[in-house]
């Protein structure tokens, strides 16, 4: 063959290039006009410490009140500590009153609810500290009418009614009068429906139905109030910690799905992460976190995601165990172009 019946190779590589930019100059944009995603960023300066609080200790509670206050319960010298959204210190109290703290919840009547574990009681408190009403025997532990066996978490119903999750020691939720009387309970070890493997998170909706995290078998189930079963979510995410907005939103956290116990071992999680769903139990928006390490923390990662809450800005809180920390995160549906070089 003579040489003009090929291309040359330089000839070859410019056509190449050629092609490549008409390509580029031509092909429809790979990215969305708008977001559809929202991201999270970690609000590095949320909360302010002052120089008098501790900041060690596992935060395993979480609550925001009516003035939009993020209060946080924590195990260490102040166990109870308050913030405002952009991270100024507001309050803290409750040194030496508590031994494993779990959960705070505010009432309808503005007061504060707290789990404590090894305590097997719940508690309710004035916003300031004030001791009111003390639920089960402290230090003794049971399964009848009068006391819990770890409980983990409690949810205060708008006529004063209280369901507790009871919890690490026992498999049931007890349901009780304003005062602290017992009514009724339900719930056994097991995996069906209705059984509970750790029931460790209580909310309700606006119709009253009741929300529990299964945190171990990785279901979230409903109920209502008289126990009777709804539905449950199962195989989305290891439920740690509930949240429930006045329209209803269902905020989760914790880890992606796996199985608790593999091989006579507890695994270890391998992520991070929330989720929103609607009251159907659709999953409406799923956001992960980095696992950190407690030795080396970073900001934005967590290691045992177990308590979180959303402020009317749409900012996420989430309380965190082994790093010892609570964060704030931001919302993101914009982001300034990048320079131009």
């Amino acid at each position: 063959m003579t040489q003009s019946s090929h291309y040359h190779p330089l000839l070859t590589l410019i056509l190449v290039a050629l092609f490549c930019m008409c390509a580029t100059t031509h092909a429809a944009p790979s990215f969305a006009k708008a977001p559809i995603i929202t991201e999270f960023d970690v609000d590095e300066s949320w909360p302010k410490y002052p120089d008098h609080i501790k900041q060690t200790g596992w935060v395993s509670g979480m609550a925001i009140d009516k003035h939009q206050h993020i209060w946080l319960f924590k195990k260490g010298d102040d166990p109870v500590q308050v913030y405002k959204t952009n991270g100024e210190f507001v309050r803290s109290w409750g040194k030496g009153l508590f031994k494993s703290p779990h959960q705070l919840r505010i009432g309808p009547d503005g007061a504060i609810w707290v789990a404590d574990f090894d305590q097997h009681i719940i508690q309710k408190y004035t916003p300031e500290g004030k001791l009111l009403q003390t639920v089960g025997t402290i230090g003794v532990s049971g399964e009848d009418e009068t006391h819990f066996n770890r409980p983990t978490d409690m949810a205060i119903l708008p006529n004063g009614e209280i369901f507790v999750t009871d919890g690490y020691g026992n498999r049931r939720v007890v349901h009780l009068d304003k005062n602290g009387k017992f009514i009724k309970t339900w719930g056994k070890y097991g995996s069906g429906p209705g059984e509970f493997v750790l029931p460790h998170a209580i909310v309700y909706d606006s119709k009253g139905r009741l929300y529990v995290a299964d945190r171990n078998s990785g279901r979230v189930q409903i109920f209502n109030q008289d126990g009777s079963f709804i539905d449950q979510w199962s195989g989305l995410i290891m439920p740690w910690g509930l949240h429930i907005t006045e329209d209803d939103e269902v905020w989760v956290c914790g880890s992606s799905p796996h199985w608790w116990r593999r091989h006579e071992k507890y695994q270890e999680y391998k992520d991070q992460m929330f989720m929103r769903f609607s009251t159907d139990g659709r999953a409406r928006l799923t956001w992960t976190l980095p696992l950190g390490d407690p030795e080396n923390k970073k900001t934005g990662e967590t290691v045992g995601a177990h308590c979180l809450v959303k402020d009317a800005k749409g900012n996420i809180y989430i309380g965190d165990i082994y790093t010892e920390r609570a964060q704030k995160f931001v919302p993101v549906t914009t982001r300034p172009k990048a320079p131009t070089k």
